[in-house]
C-alpha cells in the first residue's frame, strides 16, 4: 500500500513512519511549514524543517515533501478566523484546529500526485485533529483509506519514547520532558506531561515564544495594526511576515499566554497550554476597529455569530455550508472595515489605546460635553417616553394581576 503521512518529524510521527516501513508499505512522508521553524531559527530559515525531511527519507520513506504553506495558512483560513474574532470558548484562537483542514487538503493534494491509496494522521483516539483531518479529508476525497494506527492501537508516550530507542528512531523527548507541542504562525499548543495535573502551573520550559508577563519589560510597546478592507497589516508587513513580526513584539512583552481547561470535541475535558502571541494581538485590534465601524445591532449579532464560527472550527466543521455563509456574512461587513488600532503590548497585555477609521460611526460632535456639542438633548424626553411604553405598560398590567391574585381580609 503507498500512504501519504502527516509527518511533523516528533515522537509519534517517527514511529508511526518506521512502523509503517517495517509492515512493508510504501510511504510519502509530507511536512508543512506553517511558520513554526520560522519561530524557532528567528530568521524564517526553513533549515529545521529540511532536517525534518532528511530524517524520514533516512527511516526510510520513498519520498519526502516539504510544503511552503504559510501564506496559505495565513491567508485563506487564520485571516478568515480573525474576520470572525475566533476564540473557542472566548479564550483559545484555533491555532492548531485551523491548521488541520489545511493538512487535510494538502493530504488529498499529495495522494494524488503520488497516486497513493490512503493518507495516515499520527492522532490518538483522545485528541480533536482525528476528527478534523478526517471529516476533511472525506470532504474532498471520500474514496481515499485514512488510517489512523495510534488510534486502533494507543501508544503512551513513555511506550513509544522505548520503540524509538529501540528501533533507531531519533528523538527529542525525553521522560523529563515529554510535552507535546504544536505550532505553527497562528500560536504554539503545549500539552501533556506535568501539565496533564491543572494543579500544576506551567513550568518556565513549556514557552518558548513569550516571557513571563512579570519578566516583560515596564515601558511595554505600541504597535499600530492598518486595516484594508479587513486585511491587517504592521509597517507596512502583511499575511505571514507580518504575523511572524508580532509574534516576536508581543511575545518579548509577555502577551499571548492562555491556560486553559478545555472541552474537547470527542467530549473530554482537557487542560491545554497556549502561546498566540500574534493572533490574540491582531484579533484585540480587530475587534477595536468593529466597535467603531459596525452599527449596535450589527455587533450584537455578529458575537453570537463570531462564537458559532470558532465552535465550527473547533469542531471539525470547517467544509461546513455555514462556515461558507458566515464568511459571506464577515466579507460584507469587511468593506468598511479599514482603519488604524493603536495598541500597548505590556506585561502580558494587548491594551486598544486608540482607533480611526474614515468609516467610523463615531461622531465626536455628537458625543462631546463641550462647547461643540450638536446632541439634540431636548429630544431625549420624548425617545424615553416611547422606547419605556412597554415597560410602563407592562408594569400597570402587572399591578393589576397582583391585585386580583390578592385574598381579601374578613
Amino acid at each position: 500500500m503507498k500512504i501519504v503521512l502527516a509527518y511533523s518529524g516528533g515522537l509519534d510521527t517517527s514511529v508511526l513512519l518506521k512502523k509503517f516501513i517495517d509492515q512493508g508499505h510504501q510511504v510519502v512522508a509530507m511536512t508543512l511549514n506553517l511558520g513554526e521553524s520560522d519561530m524557532v531559527a528567528g530568521d524564517g530559515s526553513q533549515d529545521a524543517l529540511e532536517a525534518v525531511r532528511q530524517k524520514a527519507l533516512k527511516l526510510g520513506a520513498v519520498d519526502a515533501v516539504l510544503v511552503d504553506a504559510r501564506e496559505r495558512f495565513i491567508e485563506d483560513y487564520a485571516f478568515k478566523a480573525l474576520a470572525a474574532n475566533a476564540l473557542y470558548q472566548g479564550v483559545y484562537p484555533l491555532s492548531a484546529a485551523l491548521s488541520r483542514p489545511l493538512i487535510a487538503d494538502l493530504l488529498v493534494e499529495t495522494a494524488a500526485r503520488y497516486g497513493a491509496d490512503a493518507v495516515a494522521h499520527g492522532c490518538t483516539g483522545k485528541g480533536n485533529d482525528q476528527v478534523r483531518i478526517e471529516v476533511g479529508v472525506r470532504a474532498k476525497a471520500p474514496h481515499l483509506t485514512t488510517l489512523a494506527p495510534l488510534r486502533d492501537k494507543p501508544l503512551s508516550r513513555p511506550d513509544a519514547i522505548a520503540y524509538a530507542q529501540a528501533h533507531g528512531v531519533p528523538i527529542a523527548h525525553t521522560a523529563a520532558k515529554p510535552y507535546s507541542v504544536d505550532a505553527n504562525l497562528w500560536g504554539r499548543s503545549i500539552e501533556a506531561g506535568v501539565l496533564e495535573n491543572p494543579w500544576n502551573a506551567p513550568p518556565d520550559d513549556a514557552y518558548a515564544w513569550s516571557v513571563a508577563p512579570e519578566a516583560a519589560p515596564q515601558s511595554g510597546s505600541e504597535v499600530v495594526v492598518a486595516f484594508e478592507r479587513g486585511a491587517p497589516s504592521v509597517d507596512g508587513k502583511t499575511g505571514a511576515e507580518m504575523v511572524f513580526e508580532l509574534n516576536k513584539i508581543a511575545g518579548a512583552n509577555g502577551v499571548g499566554r492562555i491556560d486553559m481547561i478545555e472541552d474537547r470535541v470527542v467530549g473530554l475535558k482537557s487542560r491545554e497550554v497556549y502561546e498566540c502571541p500574534g493572533s490574540v494581538t491582531l484579533i484585540e485590534a480587530h475587534k477595536a476597529l468593529e466597535r467603531l465601524v459596525l452599527t449596535r445591532d450589527e455587533l450584537r449579532l455578529k458575537a453570537g455569530l463570531d462564537q458559532k464560527y470558532a465552535e465550527l472550527i473547533y469542531d471539525a466543521l470547517w467544509s461546513s455550508p455555514l462556515r461558507g455563509a458566515l464568511d459571506a456574512f464577515n466579507a460584507k461587513l469587511a468593506e468598511r472595515m479599514t482603519g488604524e488600532v493603536r495598541l500597548r503590548l505590556v506585561r502580558g497585555r494587548a491594551v486598544v489605546t486608540g482607533s480611526r477609521s474614515p468609516f467610523a460611526l463615531y461622531d465626536e460632535s455628537l458625543a462631546t460635553y463641550g462647547a461643540g456639542d450638536t446632541f439634540r438633548h431636548d429630544a431625549a424626553g420624548g425617545f424615553i417616553q416611547i422606547h419605556g411604553l412597554p415597560v410602563a405598560a407592562g408594569a400597570a398590567k402587572a399591578a393589576q394581576a397582583a391585585e386580583r391574585a390578592t385574598p381579601e381580609l374578613v
